[in-house]
């Protein structure tokens, strides 16, 4: 899928960085003018330089028409956007992605710029949630087989599809990245992902309109560690289940992230009448603050939104080894804990360590729901849980 370099090159550039003698390529343009041209030209340039190098957007607000800066490369590629792109409107009306970035092996997003994608036009005319009938609408940032690279400093706002969506990568660090939409914006996920292995997501903010991030199909070894997410809906692994082709995921990890003002904080969702039978395993979330989160914590293996499934037949996606450690905050409803496993295969390994969630509504308590799950309990409980072996923490009395 491109041109891979040995492991002692790989790590002489992390460990020097490759941007300090790397030829640059400047991306010329007046402010408000059309840089499509102008960028695709300098990073075909940067990609087939033989030795590492660096494409440079400077400060200023510029147009980006669709544009896919494709690999592979003959040496490693930096991009630093240093200004604001914003969407041309007219050049991906009908399109399912603006910017790309794929087949590159050794590659850097950086800068503090911001991709701008002018979706409030676009949300107002795109009524999904009624209609059924979406209009197809781009991406903002998709990363496709890019492997061993770090995107940092980065902004995107206002998206008129997914902000960033990362497929079949390797070894990709996200770090310090802003995304922001309106609650109401839908469709706005922050960052999607599927079919990666070894991808962090650090230190992080997303505010959005639905899933802060989520977790696709075939996903290997994520960390998510030290993201703010809301408004939004949460992070979710899933939804599962929807397209036969899909693969195992495992090793996900969420810790050290606080979630605010959101639909839902830490989730798993997969479909009833699933149309494959995969497993999702090692799912750990551990460590997270909530502060008026609506479905604080849940596991709901009969996700059908808008009635597009037939409920009956149970979810056949294994859920094995999942763990909710360190959870504390406050819930926006009633329905702290949410454990809806698939009568067809419910969950096994299932922890419960340490939850301590407040309601204060007058509809109160908060209250802790399972069905086809018996949780491992360890250390204390707040909702108090349903009933399952209890376990103490290491050090109680």
């Amino acid at each position: 899928m491109g041109s891979y370099f040995g492991i002692s090159t790989i790590l002489v550039l992390c460990l020097l960085g490759f941007s300090a003698n790397a030829e640059v390529f400047n991306v010329p343009g007046s402010p408000g003018s059309d840089i499509t041209p102008a960028l695709l030209k300098a990073f075909t340039s940067a990609c087939q330089a033989p030795t590492p190098s660096k494409v440079v957007i400077p400060k200023g607000e510029f147009k980006l028409g669709e544009i896919a800066m494709t690999g592979p490369c003959k040496a490693p590629v930096e991009v630093t956007l240093q200004g604001t792109v914003k969407a041309d409107g007219g050049s991906i009306a009908g399109k399912d992605r603006w910017v790309v970035f794929e087949k590159i092996n050794g590659f850097k997003l950086n800068g503090g710029g911001t991709f701008d994608g002018e979706g409030n036009a676009a949300w107002r005319e795109n009524n999904c949630h009624k209609t059924f009938q979406c209009k197809k609408l781009p991406i903002s940032v998709r990363f496709d087989f890019v492997d061993n690279a770090d995107i940092r400093d980065i902004t995107s706002i206002d998206a008129k599809n997914f902000h960033i969506n990362v497929i079949s990568g390797k070894n990709m660090t996200f770090d310090n990245i802003k995304i922001i939409a309106p609650d109401h914006s839908p469709n706005t996920d922050g960052i999607h992902l599927g079919r990666c292995d070894g991808v962090k997501i650090l230190n992080t903010k997303i505010a959005t309109g639905d899933d802060c991030i989520s977790v696709g199909d075939g996903m290997k070894n994520l960390l998510i560690e030290k993201v703010v997410c809301g408004p939004g809906h949460g992070i979710s692994v899933g939804s599962l289940g929807n397209y036969v082709w899909e693969e195992d995921v495992t090793g996900i990890t969420v810790k050290n992230c606080t979630i605010q003002g959101t639909d839902n904080g830490v989730r798993i969702k997969t479909w009833p009448s699933s149309k494959c039978t995969t497993t999702a395993s090692g799912i750990h979330f551990e460590d997270i603050i909530l502060n008026n989160v609506s479905n604080p914590i849940i596991i709901d293996q009969e996700y059908c939104p808008w009635n597009q499934c037939n409920k009956q037949k149970p979810s056949s996606i294994k859920l094995v080894d999942i763990r909710f450690k360190n959870i504390r905050g406050t819930s926006g409803n009633k329905d702290a804990v949410k454990l809806l496993c698939s009568k067809g295969f419910p969950c096994q390994n299932v922890e419960i360590g340490n939850i301590d969630i407040t309601y204060s509504g007058a509809d109160g308590p908060a209250t802790f729901q399972c069905s086809n799950v018996v949780p491992k309990l360890v250390g204390t409980q707040n909702p108090k849980a349903c009933t399952g072996p209890v376990v103490k923490a290491p050090g109680s009395a």
